[in-house]
């Protein structure tokens, strides 16, 4: 390993995102946070292994900080995937079909970041940036539902538990189970959420409402 140049005062900051990048990396090659090692990252940094603990307490911290960063861009993917989708219920399937494909699309993050198990009240950074994004847009579609008489009235939190939790299911299945009869396509993703969707309204649901296919 080639010696890294004594960064200038105040580059803190930009070596931790060089860690974190170089992270990344090795977590996309290997396949496994299990294989990523400290000794690999500064290897690859071209820093000492000590250096690294100066950014990060341990490699559960480095990961999740990893797994952070990369579900930030979530946000906009949420975002999207409602954008124009009028029928609440419509925008409500889109989104879980949105969390489903981004697990599909980004495997190793995903299995990396509902690997470690997270205390009450002691929520990982990606934990935050996952109830800001997933959770947050959810939340507002199922407020939206009961503001107009679609949803039972009521505490909004346990409802967007019970539709992210289905999503996440289906998500967790595809990724870790593949060689299961999914089909070619999204469509038993879209199934189960129009499933919940149906089970949560209080009105009959019309699913030719937005003719719009969400996958």
């Amino acid at each position: 390993m080639a010696p890294r140049p004594r960064s200038p005062r105040g580059s803190g900051e930009q070596l931790a995102d060089e860690i974190i990048a170089a992270t990344t990396d090795l977590l996309m090659e290997l396949g496994s946070g299990d294989a990523v090692s400290i000794r690999a990252v500064a290897q690859r940094v071209g820093v000492t292994p000590p250096s690294i603990y100066l950014h990060f307490q341990d490699k559960d911290a480095l990961l999740d900080a990893v797994c952070a960063h990369y579900y930030e861009r979530f946000d906009d993917v949420m975002m999207a995937a409602g954008e124009g989708i009028d029928y609440l219920w419509e925008r409500a399937v889109a989104q879980g079909i949105a969390y489903v494909r981004f697990a599909i699309e980004n495997e190793v993050v995903f299995r990396t970041t509902f690997a470690r198990v997270t205390e009450a009240g002691e929520p990982t950074l990606t934990d935050e940036v996952l109830l800001s994004s997933a959770f947050g847009h959810i939340r507002e579609t199922i407020e939206e539902g009961m503001a107009t008489g679609l949803i039972a009235p009521g505490d909004p939190v346990p409802v967007v538990m019970q539709v992210w939790s289905v999503a996440h299911g289906v998500a967790c299945l595809m990724v870790t189970k593949p060689g299961l009869p999914w089909g070619d396509d999204l469509s038993t993703a879209e199934g189960v959420m129009r499933a919940v969707c149906t089970g949560l309204s209080q009105v009959p649901v019309n699913w030719e409402h937005s003719g719009s296919d969400v996958r």
